[in-house]
């Protein structure tokens, strides 16, 4: 990936601001504009021409478009020929033709031949392109639109919504040694779950935008995605120190808290942002997480669906819907809600995840695997997605004890931090009646819960597993000093521990016995 920063000044970054707001693209002006104040103020600027007076028409059209009268705001530029004037009224026009395939065509059309000579009509023709699922034709428009204007911010995510994975950018005419295009990749990186080039690229990002929140919240959330929890949190109570009004990416905060079950914390967070963003799908969203982490199923419901109404294609709620349905017993409506998950993002292994859960809970195994191996797909290295499966393969109804033994090793392969992977190979081995490849799992999570000194019946089953298998093969000592471990244990491990120490040390006592001497005392019919 190319981190070659194009020098670029705060008025200039201001400057395609204003020209991308003014054509209605608020989100990609936002974007741009939130760089410029993250660059030092002295940096060189540049002398830009002055932007010329917007005459009364295109005015009253931009009070048309920003209030969604978007037919009134195309009437009002009917007689419009400048460049900026043409775009707000087709914009105007596609906007309210969503849904409706004839004027979308007719739209298309009017666009072609607009699009080869203006970057913001070649990014509306994609945007047509793609709502009429064309999508090898919208890359070439959104190509052709980066490479004209690449500040556009709005552009990059339509072309984000349309590739199907990091490699296919090698084949795309697009600017790459411009820093926007740095901004990419990392976005898409996150997007395809790979972490470790994200952090390396907003690292370099960075360094050139000393200030840029904006990649402070991008990191934190590869940070998450990554479960480095400590780290994720203490960037984003970071952005709340400089913001303590910030609502964008505090719903995974929330996220974060309700992991660490951190009740204060998330208490806190909720009650500030109902206070000073309550209609946002942010605030609804941390809300239904405070209630949820409350076991108040039914409140969290109902703010989840608050925050889809403010936001039907809010991702976060749907899927935080679905946990909250198969928490309340409801699978017909986690299934709902997890499948309309992925259909706003089919890549978000989250909501694959929880349709495998609920098909599990079910009891429906072969549903369940097809979910999990979509989530595997998406987070290879999960160790949770190949543990979800693994469990899938030993169930009754399956019974594939080699298929599950693949999948715990490809967990623990993946660093298994629930120590789940290390436990069901012993026991699988053992099942199996292969007791050296079961002891040798038994002693790796015996090390592992001896170094988180974590207690329970895990480390009981080990010793016990161990002991037994050292005497059957003559390692006496090594089975003594593991029942001497058990004897630490209380109730019947302990009782079983004291029987096989009588067992191992009366075969001790035999070992040391010399035979008479010279007597042969073999036995002969």
């Amino acid at each position: 990936t190319s981190t070659a920063m194009v020098r670029v000044s705060r008025a200039e970054l201001a400057h395609a601001a204003s020209q991308m707001r003014e054509r209605g693209l608020i989100e990609a002006s936002q974007f741009v504009s939130a760089l410029a104040t993250s660059l030092p103020r002295d940096k060189p600027r540049t002398r830009l021409v002055e932007a010329e007076e917007d005459d009364a028409s295109f005015e009253l059209a931009r009070i048309y478009f920003e209030q969604r009268q978007y037919r009134q705001c195309a009437s009002a530029l009917k007689d419009a020929s400048d460049s900026k004037s043409c775009f707000l009224r087709w914009h105007a026009l596609a906007l309210d033709a969503v849904g409706k395939p004839e004027e979308l065509q007719a739209l298309r059309s009017s666009l072609v031949l607009a699009s080869d000579t203006d970057a913001f009509h070649a990014y509306l023709h994609a945007t047509l392109l793609i709502e009429c699922e064309a999508y090898e034709e919208a890359k070439i428009e959104l190509g052709k639109s980066i490479r004209k204007f690449p500040l556009n911010w709005s552009a990059w995510m339509a072309l984000a919504k349309v590739v199907t994975g990091p490699g296919e950018l090698a084949n795309l005419d697009l600017p790459k040694e411009h820093f926007m295009a740095d901004f990419f990749s990392a976005f898409l990186a996150v997007e395809f779950q790979d972490c470790v080039k994200a952090l390396e690229i907003y690292q370099h990002l960075a360094a050139d935008f000393p200030n840029s929140d904006y990649v402070v919240a991008q990191a934190a959330l590869v940070h998450y995605n990554l479960r480095n929890f400590d780290r994720a949190q203490a960037l984003y109570e970071q952005l709340l120190v400089k913001d303590p009004e910030r609502i964008q990416g505090m719903d995974v905060y929330s996220n974060i808290l309700y992991v660490k079950e951190s009740f204060a914390e998330l208490s806190f967070l909720a009650h500030r942002a109902m206070e000073t963003a309550k209609y946002t799908p942010e605030a609804c969203c941390i809300a239904g997480n405070y209630f949820s982490l409350r076991q108040q199923h039914e409140k969290a419901v109902l703010y989840f669906r608050r925050a889809l109404k403010l936001n039907p294609d809010y991702l976060s709620a749907w899927t935080l819907m679905g946990h909250e349905y198969l928490e309340l017993k409801n699978p017909p409506a986690a299934i709902d809600a997890y499948r309309r998950a992925v259909g706003v993002s089919p890549r978000d292994y989250r909501a694959w995840y929880g349709l495998g859960q609920t098909y599990e809970f079910l009891q429906m195994p072969y549903y369940a695997l097809y979910y999990y191996r979509r989530a595997a797909q998406l987070r290879p290295t999960d160790a949770r997605m190949w543990c979800a499966m693994g469990q899938c393969y030993e169930s009754e109804k399956l019974d594939m004890a080699s298929a599950a033994i693949r999948c715990y090793r490809r967990a623990y392969i993946n660093d298994d931090r629930e120590g789940v992977a290390l436990h069901k190979l012993a026991n699988l081995h053992k099942q199996l009646g292969q007791d050296e490849y079961a002891a040798h799992y038994f002693r790796k999570n015996l090390i592992r819960i001896n170094e988180e000194k974590a207690t329970g019946s895990d480390a009981v089953e080990a010793l016990l597993f161990l002991a037994a298998h050292c005497r059957n093969i003559g390692s006496l000592s090594e089975a003594e000093e593991y029942c001497t471990q058990l004897l630490d244990f209380g109730g019947p491990a302990k009782e079983k521990a004291k029987s096989l120490l009588m067992e191992i040390r009366n075969m001790q006592d035999l070992q040391d016995t010399p035979s008479p001497g010279g007597m042969d005392i073999s036995y002969s019919p």
